[in-house]
Parts: C-alpha cells; structure tokens; sequence
C-alpha cells in the first residue's frame, strides 16, 4: 500500500499538536507501508515563514517533500477576515478569503496532491481547518482520507468545510466528542469514520528519582504539561491554584514543563522548568502526583494518555468536552467547572493516596485498551484496507471534486456566522462508549 500524508509543518523538532501527532502516526504507518509526507517548508505555526529548503527531505526514516508556502500570515487581516466569518453574516468568498489568510497557503502543495492521487491508495490529510487539507482533498478526491484534529472552535461552524466533512473517503476521529461534534455540523453520518486518536511513544522505564536529582524538585507536586498560554487554560490555572495553595495546610507544588507565554506567577509553590527532552518529560510525570489539564479545547489529549501510561491521575477543565470524556470512559481522572471545585478535587488527590493509585490504574488500563501503538495501528490499517477492498462506486462519486459556487454566489452575504452555528451544535461529553 502507498500512502501520501499531507500536514502543514513536519519535523522531529515540531515537538506538539496536530503536527507530532502526524508524525507519530507516519512513523507507525511506514512499518507497514510505502509513505511519503508532503508539507510546507513553514516551520513557525503564526508567521508559516519558509524556514526549511524546498525539496526532498528525510525524517526519522521518512521521505518528505516541502513545498514553499506562497505567503506569510498577515495578522491583522487574518484578525479582520475571522471576526467577520465567526460573528457576523458574511459570503463564501469571505471564507475562502480567510482560509487563505489562515495560511499555510501552498498551491505548490495542492498541485503535488493531485498528481499523488493518482500514485496513492490513500492520501490522508491532517487537520481539517487549513489551506492544504481543504483544496487537498479536492484535489485528491476518492483517495482522501480525513484526520481532522477538530477542537470545538468556530472554525467548525464555517460552511467552506461541510463538503469537506462529508465529501471525503472516511475520516479518523480523535474521540467521540469530535465525532458527535462534526457529525452534528454537517450531517456525516454515512461517512465511513473510526474513532482512533493517536499512541505515545512512552519509554519503558521513567525514572522519577534521577527527575527529582536533576532539576532538585522536592515533595509532592501536580504537574502541567504543554505551552503555558491562556489559550491553553493557564491563566485559569494560576488563579485556581493560588487558591487552592492558599486553602490548604500541606498544598501540592505546581511544576510547569513547557514554553511560557505568559509571565509565570512569583508563587513559593510554583516552579517553571521551561522544554524539557521527552526522556525528562516523562521522568517528570512519573515523579508527579497528577497531571492538570486547564485547557478548554482539546480534540484529544496526548499528555493526558500519557499520564495514564505512567499511572498517573488527571485532574481536567470540564468545561472541554473532550477531556470531560476522557476522565468518564477511564475512571482515570476528575474535572472541574470553577476553582471551588478545583480546590475539592485536587484536595481529594493531595490527601488520599487510595484515590490517586485507583485513578491511575484505571487510566493505565485504559490507556492500554485503546492507546497502545499495536492498538492505533490496527485502527488505521483495517480502514485503509476496508478503503482499498471495497468498490468505489457512491463514494466516488460522493468524493468527486465538489464544486464551487460561480462568482456571483460565492459573494452573496447569506452565509450564517459560524459562531451562531455551532451555539446550535450540542456539547458535554459523549455517550458513546469505546469500541
């Protein structure tokens, strides 16, 4: 089998996000076939500046061609487009504006896509929301195959992207709430689809002692994960855990591993380590007494699987459906709507260690179920061979190039903003159960 995966930055420095998440994927899936990575030469998600050479590359073991992205990100057009399209009724040509302006903009890219259809058995294609995965899968027709990485954002709610939901061959979903999510928005259901996420490259043997000899961490300590923005929850975080520190006579230290976006509070209880090499990353969680995860979007939480790998309890922002989720189908975690119930929950972990080991076992199975690489494998090569066994027939032609409206329609201003949409679209943690 020959498979062509399409995603807007690639590289074993790309340490996060969708982007690792392709790797992983690529990496896993080259062990049993024929892959090539098609991608950007952009390296920086906010400017996509063409850092890397055009041409071919390899990663880890992987062939890679970059193609040049034709513009960086102008911010403040970029800024005007999305307030019209989320808040406001706006035309098609806006959206497809804004798609542009998003970036990585690569016609370069979409060109090779097409011509790798006609070479592939699949071209799957990484996050549904930018340039190349749109006018890819265009391109690639009934070779495409959809990985969305879908947070619940406004982004969903564009109407630029319902054919893409459901024009596509099939679709690999983080969870069960992007799932319900996306399925909600564009009336999908006959699209073949598989919740899958993604595995961990979790090494055997984390060693929490040499953690705390190396960075001099002392005591128990609840662990944050991930780049320190208030996109991310941290500013939440922060004034949550002050309070909690401040309530509790022996409080848990908070240690912060990742880039800082935000100035990081002068707190006795909170300890900022910056990057840290996925060897001590993984040391840090095994040291750690829980994982907190602030974030109020998430499409499917790495470092939470990862946590449960080492049978560490999550404590997550309830108000992210997917993370909510998460903790119910494991029975590994506990969540919160506001910083009384932070305090309550983390409160519950610091004083019962009963509680804490119970959690992590519960995660550890979990993790183990529907996490391990042999697991995520399995998921995608049965799809990809479903996909080249059956005949095309109604998927063809569902999959054929969808058209676009002509010049006059594409500028009409009836197109609802996507806010509004997806105030319709249900939210809350799925029903469904893992399969």
């Amino acid at each position: 089998m020959k498979i062509a995966v399409v995603v807007q930055r690639y590289g074993a420095e790309i340490s996060g996000g969708a982007e690792l998440h392709a790797r992983y994927v690529t990496e896993h899936l080259a062990r049993h076939a024929d892959v090539e990575v098609l991608t950007t030469c952009a390296r920086d998600y906010v400017t996509w500046r063409n850092d890397y050479a055009p041409g071919p590359d390899t990663v880890n073991g992987v062939s890679v061609l970059r193609f040049p992205v034709h513009h960086e990100r102008d911010v403040e057009k970029f800024g005007r487009l999305s307030e019209r399209v989320f808040e406001h009724s706006h035309s098609l040509a806006h959206e497809l504006a804004w798609l542009d302006a998003e970036g990585p903009a690569s016609p370069a890219l979409v060109r090779r896509v097409r011509a790798a259809a006609l070479e592939c058995d699949v071209v799957l294609l990484f996050s549904f929301r930018y340039y190349h995965t749109y006018h890819g899968a265009r391109a690639a027709t009934d070779r495409a195959v959809l990985v969305p990485t879908a947070e619940r954002d406004a982004a969903v709610g564009l109407a630029l992207f319902r054919p893409l939901f459901q024009r596509v061959r099939a679709i690999m979903y983080n969870s069960h709430e992007e799932r319900d999510m996306i399925r909600a928005v564009a009336a999908n259901d006959d699209v073949p689809g598989v919740v899958v996420g993604v595995g961990s490259e979790v090494p055997p043997n984390p060693d929490a002692a040499r953690f705390r000899r190396k960075f001099g961490v002392q005591g128990r300590f609840a662990i944050y994960v991930g780049r320190i923005d208030a996109n991310k929850g941290c500013r939440e975080l922060f004034d949550f855990f002050a309070r909690y520190a401040a309530a509790s006579t022996d409080p848990l230290s908070l240690v912060l591993v990742g880039a800082s976006i935000l100035p990081i509070p002068d707190h006795p209880r909170i300890r900022h380590l910056g990057f840290l090499s996925d060897g001590d990353k993984f040391d840090a969680l095994a040291a750690s007494d829980v994982l907190i995860m602030p974030s109020f979007y998430e499409s499917l939480s790495m470092v939470a699987l990862e946590a449960w790998a080492l049978g560490r309890p999550v404590v997550a922002n309830a108000r992210c459906d997917v993370l909510q989720g998460q903790c119910l189908r494991s029975n590994g975690g506990l969540f919160y709507e506001n910083g009384r119930e932070f305090t309550e929950v983390l409160r519950a972990i610091e004083t019962s260690d009963g509680l804490a080991r119970a959690l992590g076992g519960n995660g550890r199975a979990y993790f183990e179920r529907h996490y391990t690489w042999p697991v995520i494998e399995g998921k995608y090569l049965d799809m990809l061979e479903r996909l080249r066994r059956e005949p095309a027939g109604e998927t063809a032609r569902r999959s054929s190039p969808w058209p676009l409206p002509g010049w006059s329609e594409r500028r009409r201003q009836s197109v609802e903003a996507a806010n509004h949409v997806m105030e319709r679209v249900p939210s809350g943690p799925s029903r469904a159960r893992e399969s």
